[in-house]
């Protein structure tokens, strides 16, 4: 392990005004994104999409410090025969991989998941760091019940510790194998819970990942932490302000996270474009913390180009605009230098 090479990659992944294309969807994900927009999934289409992506160069060479990419699209050429890694090299993005294999109902814990691919995992990351990987993502799912649930509440303390513990031994993998791995324990957004019970949970599950990293040996000055922001439920009757999220967010990873790492990029979690903007640039804002805040977003980042795309190649402006558009705003809100005026260019 090189820990001084490991920092400088995770230092340049939260350059600031720069942060992560999360375009690491599954088969499955991606398909359903193609249906949306009326548009067969095969690996050419794919391959496609993400092409026209990598090669939006301002939006690249600006805004985006690394790529998550799912197994196909790292071993993919593009049209002209050049390798997709090769071509985020050239717009000096740090390639990097998803390396979970999904979840799995966890035994003895109704409702809750444990993420599987620990099994091969050595040999796998020193696959990928030949194929040009410098960083990777795990990422572990903590649902929170609704308020009336009185069988069986979620998180349970055992999911949560499981869940960690997985995050912390691919953590420890992934530095063996000199590749910065990201860390994303997820607490899933969509339900009717209130920011006053995400808050709480959110608050447990990093204390409680950072005691797995710490048992497992991991440096902490050479990994990212990919969180959740602190938000009420989407089916919450009472939702809260962007002021209220980033100050809350902000107490949470204060609360919690040690100031050794070196920068934490936030999950979208299913939040609009323009709220997970909003709520990145007012965090960033607020300020007065130690790490580099910024963003991995993969449907915040794409959802507009994509529409824009249609599947055409002949709409490839069009969505390298809206690409370029998002990841400006983003970039911007990185620095707390984002306004809402501004997404009407």
């Amino acid at each position: 392990m090189d820990i001084g090479a490991l920092n400088a990659i995770a230092v340049k992944m939260v350059t600031p005004g720069q942060g992560i294309l999360a375009a690491d969807e599954s088969t499955g994900t991606i398909k359903k994104r193609f249906d949306s927009i009326n548009t067969e999934s095969t690996e050419t289409s794919r391959r496609d999409w993400r092409e026209m992506l990598f090669r939006t160069d301002k939006a690249m060479q600006d805004h985006v410090s690394g790529v998550i990419l799912y197994d196909e699209t790292i071993r993919q050429n593009a049209a002209d025969g050049t390798s997709l890694v090769d071509i985020m090299r050239a717009q000096d993005a740090i390639p990097g991989i998803k390396v979970d294999a999904g979840t799995t109902p966890l035994a003895g814990r109704p409702g809750e998941t444990i993420t599987q691919g620990l099994d091969g995992l050595r040999e796998r990351l020193a696959e990928y760091y030949e194929l040009g990987a410098r960083f990777a993502k795990w990422r572990a799912v903590i649902d929170i019940s609704a308020p009336d649930q009185t069988t069986y509440r979620t998180p349970s303390r055992g999911a949560i510790k499981a869940n960690n513990q997985s995050l912390a031994r691919y953590a420890a993998l992934c530095q063996e194998a000199n590749i910065v791995p990201i860390v994303e324990p997820e607490v899933l957004m969509g339900g009717y819970h209130t920011i006053d019970r995400c808050h709480e949970v959110t608050e447990i599950v990093l204390n409680s990942l950072f005691t797995e990293l710490y048992e497992q040996g991991v440096k902490l000055e050479g990994i990212i932490l990919k969180p959740n922001m602190v938000v009420p439920g989407k089916k919450c009757p009472k939702q809260a302000s962007v002021e209220e999220v980033a100050t809350r967010t902000i107490k949470v990873l204060k609360d919690t996270v040690p100031s050794s790492v070196p920068g934490i990029a936030f999950l979208s979690g299913g939040q609009d474009n323009e709220d997970a903007t909003a709520h990145l640039d007012m965090i960033n804002k607020i300020g007065n913390f130690t790490w580099n805040i910024t963003y991995s977003y993969g449907r915040a980042l794409q959802q507009s180009a994509l529409f824009a795309w249609k599947g055409k190649k002949e709409n490839y402006d069009a969505a390298q605009k809206a690409f370029y558009h998002r990841a400006r705003m983003n970039g911007l809100a990185s620095t707390g230098e984002w306004d809402a005026s501004l997404e009407k260019g």
